[in-house]
C-alpha cells in the first residue's frame, strides 16, 4: 500500500489520538466550522483505541434491481471491492450510504481485510453485518446500525476517492477522521496540524480546571478561566511539567 502524499505527521496523529472529539469540535467551532460531527454514526468496537486517519472515500447511490446482482462482486474493479484493496495504510475508509442502514455496507470479511491491510479504521453512515464478531475486535469501526441484508439490496457503489457526505458531513479525500466514544468528527486536512496543537493545549487547561472545580472553585472565573485562574494555571504547568 502506498502512503498518501499529504500524510499526517506522527506528531499530529499522536496529538489527535489523545484529544477528544468534543475538544476538536470546540476548536473547529472557533474556526466557524459548525457541522463537522457526524450524526447517527456511533462506535461499534468498544475495545478499539481512538480512530485517527486520512479519509479514503467510497460513494453509494440507491441500488437498481437490473444492475445489482451478486455476480458483480466477482469484478475486482467493483468500487466496494476496489476501495477495500486500495485504501492506503493509516487511512480510514469512509462510506457514504446516504444515512440508509437498511442493508450492510460491509461485513466481517471486508472489515478483517481492511485491518490486515493496515487501514486505520472504517466509518459508514449505513449498516454493517456480522456486528457481534466485529464488535469484539480492536479494529476501530463506526456505523449507523447493524444490518443483515447484503449491500446490493439498497446500495450501489459508484465512486472511490471523491467528495462524499457521511453522517451529514462533507468529507473530502484526505480530510482527517477522528473517532472516540462520543462519535466521529471530520477535520479539514489543511487545519489538522494547528487544530491538533490547540486541542492538546485546551485539554491540558481543562485538566487543570477540573482539578480547580473538584477542589471547590465556583464556575465564574474558573470556567471559562479569567486572568487570575490563568495565572494559577501557569504555576500549575510549571509544577506538573
Amino acid at each position: 500500500m502506498g502512503t498518501p502524499p499529504n500524510a499526517l505527521s506522527l506528531k499530529t496523529r499522536t496529538l489527535l489520538a489523545a484529544c477528544s472529539t468534543a475538544t476538536l469540535s470546540t476548536q473547529l467551532f472557533k474556526r466557524s466550522l459548525r457541522n463537522q460531527v457526524m450524526q447517527g454514526v456511533s462506535r461499534l468496537t468498544p475495545k478499539a483505541s481512538s480512530l485517527v486517519g486520512e479519509a479514503y472515500t467510497l460513494r453509494n447511490i440507491p441500488a437498481r434491481e437490473d444492475i445489482d446482482h451478486v455476480g458483480i462482486h466477482q469484478d475486482p474493479e467493483h468500487p466496494q471491492r476496489k476501495a477495500i484493496e486500495t485504501v492506503p495504510a493509516g487511512s480510514v475508509l469512509v462510506i457514504d450510504c446516504r444515512g440508509d442502514a437498511r442493508c450492510a455496507s460491509a461485513g466481517g470479511i471486508l472489515v478483517r481485510r481492511l485491518a490486515v491491510r493496515g487501514a486505520a479504521g472504517l466509518v459508514s453512515d449505513g449498516g454493517l453485518r456480522d456486528t457481534p464478531e466485529i464488535s469484539a475486535e480492536s479494529f476501530p469501526v463506526y456505523c449507523k446500525a447493524p444490518a443483515a441484508s447484503i449491500s446490493l439490496t439498497h446500495q450501489h457503489a459508484v465512486d472511490v476517492e471523491v467528495p462524499i457526505a457521511c453522517g451529514g458531513v462533507a468529507v473530502y479525500p484526505g480530510d482527517v477522521i477522528v473517532g472516540d466514544a462520543d462519535g466521529v468528527i471530520v477535520v479539514p486536512r489543511h487545519l489538522a496540524d494547528e487544530v491538533a496543537k490547540e486541542a492538546s493545549d485546551q485539554e491540558q487547561l481543562e485538566r487543570f480546571v477540573l482539578e480547580e472545580i473538584a477542589g471547590g472553585r465556583a464556575l465564574p472565573g474558573t470556567y471559562p478561566p479569567n486572568d487570575v485562574t490563568r495565572e494559577r494555571y501557569e504555576e500549575w504547568k510549571k509544577k506538573n511539567r
